[in-house]
């Protein structure tokens, strides 16, 4: 679950970025649901490619949690633009599911039930 965490604090900083280049307004993504957290998981869990781009991500957040501890704010943000670069290669459905992210609490009922599915994803990680 921490790694859960780390990702979703790399999404937190860094999809502001894609977020600003993308709409008008950052945020004003529809709101995630369990079924679009489902859909990208099926579409990055079935490309290598994606799968693997993911998991950069993933690894760009334990370090930007790293950096972020050590209050490193040039660090995080450079690694940030790296996070949000990468994001872009997994698709529009990714991007507007993690734009919607920044609305939901990770504590709620519905925060944890797509935490949980995408949680699969990391277990893909794991498996590299």
């Amino acid at each position: 679950m921490k790694k859960l965490t780390l990702i979703a604090a790399t999404f937190l900083i860094a999809i502001p970025l894609t977020a600003q280049a993308q709409a008008p307004k950052p945020g004003a993504g529809p709101k995630p649901t369990k079924a679009a957290a489902q859909k990208v998981v099926q579409i990055i869990s079935g490309d290598k490619a994606k799968t693997g781009v993911y998991c950069q991500i993933a690894a760009l957040g334990e370090q930007i949690d790293e950096a972020d501890q050590k209050k490193d704010q040039k660090k995080v943000d450079e690694l940030s633009k790296k996070a949000d670069d990468l994001s872009k290669q997994l698709g529009p459905e990714y991007a507007s599911l993690m734009d919607g992210m920044q609305n939901v609490n990770p504590d709620s009922a519905e925060g944890k039930d797509i935490g949980a599915t995408l949680e699969q994803l990391d277990k893909l990680c794991a498996k590299k």
